[in-house]
């Protein structure tokens, strides 16, 4: 697969033969969504907590007799159903973390960047790097693009300024090569590679 290369202002660099075996493979949407779901539960903190019955600090005497006052049989306040009492099967700190195999992960991966390509929505740029770190020359630049959503993978390292122009346009991610992952691939219109980032991508999943 041939692709156009851009430079960031806008204009052209040659081309880039693509490797089909990463750019061009069937998508599988139900690898997609297994490879997002255990992103996501991965970030979750699992911090949620509630106090369950035998941690609350309540008398466990007696409430009234068992017999004889015409009322339901209880014997301690910490019981769920009265107020201030524990809670019933409620949520305890614990991981939400799930397991994923690494060749499902490469798949996923595979799968996310052909999606990009088959849909038209991949562009590769010459690098990724500004003079100086200017938001309004980098928003010129994307819109000669085409660009208003998208997730920018630059080379082993972000530039500085680049990051920090892009930083404070809206719907636009940068990340380093290594940090290529199906969710954040998923979650923005366009997917933007370097040279660079093609090289390390197809060196990593082939």
């Amino acid at each position: 697969m041939k692709l156009t290369v851009k430079t960031i202002e806008g204009g052209s660099a040659g081309e880039i033969d693509l490797a089909d075996a990463v750019f061009a493979v069937p998508v599988r949407k139900d690898i997609l969504h297994r490879c997002v779901v255990w992103q996501l539960s991965r970030r979750q903190a699992g911090t949620h907590k509630t106090k369950g019955r035998a941690e609350i600090t309540a008398t466990a005497k007696k409430m009234y007799a068992q017999k004889g006052t015409g009322r339901a049989r209880h014997g301690n306040e910490a019981a769920p159903q009265f107020r201030g009492g524990g809670k019933a099967f409620g949520p305890v700190v614990r991981s939400h973390a799930s397991d994923l195999p690494k060749k499902v992960r490469k798949l996923a991966l595979r799968s996310a960047l052909s999606a990009k390509a088959a849909e038209g929505k991949l562009i590769i740029v010459d690098q990724a790097a500004l003079a100086e770190p200017k938001t309004a020359k980098l928003t010129a630049h994307f819109g000669k693009l085409g660009i208003s959503s998208a997730l920018i993978i630059a080379g082993a390292e972000v530039d500085t300024n680049f990051a920090r122009a892009a930083s404070n346009i809206a719907h636009i991610d940068v990340l380093p090569q290594q940090g290529a992952n199906v969710y954040d691939i998923l979650r923005r219109d366009t997917l933007v590679l370097t040279r660079d980032a093609v090289k390390h991508l197809e060196e990593r999943l082939q």
